[in-house]
């Protein structure tokens, strides 16, 4: 391994451990001192740094810190709250609107229901760090789960599911996509609409059956969150 490429995973590593975004790294002289190189060794390590999304140079300023996405792995159990917790994150999460309402053509399709038959329609915003990262539209197929999903509020709403109502859920699909943001997706994630986010629709079943208890739809900031796909 070349030494801009050892400086580069010292550094990368700092980044990580020491520096939270909006930081400066010490000055290029600085870090040339303390890697006992020159300052073009340096350069190419930084160049390492701003290709890797790590910093971002200012001119006259230094080399300023990012923020880096979180990870959000994507499999049978994956879930906001849990995911963001695994990561050491504390996230949060705000029920913008919740109601009964007839199930539309396209979402008795999803659910496999009846046209019109009634389903459950919860909001949220997902923020951690008090940073608003997700905005969820969930629609459950039992109706008869409202006199007490009409009183959550905060939370994972599956683990509400099963510590309430003793319903577990599962993973059954995934589907992925990108888009601009709404005007209501920029408003409640404070983007503007040159971030595109990430689209995830989602079918969840009862655990043990094949049918399908919750359709969901989640508008994430493509800034803040990254998938992964684990096989």
């Amino acid at each position: 391994m070349r030494v801009y490429q050892v400086i580069f995973r010292q550094l990368e590593a700092d980044i990580q451990r020491y520096f939270k975004a909006g930081d400066y790294l010490p000055p290029e002289m600085q870090l040339a001192e303390r890697f006992q190189v020159n300052r073009h060794t340096v350069r190419r390590a930084i160049d390492e740094l701003v290709a890797n999304g790590l910093i971002q140079r200012h001119q006259g300023k230094g080399n300023m810190v990012l923020r880096q996405p979180h990870l959000y792995k994507l499999h049978d159990g994956a879930h906001f709250t849990g995911n963001f917790l695994e990561q050491g994150s504390l996230p949060s999460c705000q029920v913008i609107r919740s109601r009964l309402m007839p199930a539309t053509t396209r979402l008795a399709h999803e659910l496999q229901l009846g046209q019109e038959q009634k389903i459950i329609y919860i909001q949220t915003l997902r923020k951690t760090e008090n940073i608003p990262r997700s905005v969820i539209h969930h629609y459950l197929s039992n109706p008869e789960w409202w006199s007490v999903l009409k009183q959550f509020q905060q939370g994972s709403l599956h683990e509400f599911l099963k510590r309430t109502l003793d319903v577990e859920l599962k993973r059954k699909s995934t589907r992925l996509g990108a888009r601009i943001p709404s005007g209501e997706e920029s408003r409640l994630l404070q983007i503007n609409k040159s971030i595109p986010v990430m689209r995830i629709k989602t079918k969840n079943e009862l655990k043990g059956t094949e049918q399908i208890a919750e359709f969901s739809i989640s508008s994430s900031r493509s800034d803040l969150i990254e998938y992964v796909v684990e096989h």
